[in-house]
């Protein structure tokens, strides 16, 4: 018997880890791209990759997956991690424009992407360490 989307995690209900990839592909490749962008784009490092991995390996047990980023990094601590860099909200609305633009190009179920979207917003906005 195949269960209800309810049932199921976000993990499960994205398509696994090929999507989960996907979507983090895609985020990366937007913050890239767009001059809209360029704030949280110069925080990181030339190269994305090990960005990427990370946040895949993240959105991975976030999402409801397998663990990845816990087993190999530990707890993410994601406010702690994040300090180093300024985060205000303007580095968050540039970090949803790209996450929001990347759900909608790789999620097509429109309810699953509003929930993680409004999941996503809540940790973008908690991730601020700046006043606007």
């Amino acid at each position: 018997m195949q269960q209800i989307n309810s049932e199921l995690n976000h993990y499960q209900r994205i398509g696994g880890e090929e999507k989960v990839r996907a979507l983090v592909a895609r985020f990366y490749q937007l913050m890239d791209e767009l001059p809209e962008a360029y704030g949280i784009r110069k925080l990181h490092a030339a190269d994305l990759q090990s960005a990427q991995e990370k946040l895949f390996k993240f959105l991975s047990g976030w999402m409801g997956g397998p663990q990845l980023f816990i087993e190999q990094y530990g707890h993410p601590m994601l406010r702690r991690r994040h300090l180093p860099f300024v985060i205000s909200g303007s580095e968050r609305d540039q970090w949803m424009l790209c996450m929001n633009q990347a759900l909608s190009e790789v999620v097509p179920d429109t309810t699953l992407r509003q929930e993680l979207s409004d999941a996503f917003a809540k940790v973008a906005h908690h991730m601020r360490n700046q006043a606007d």
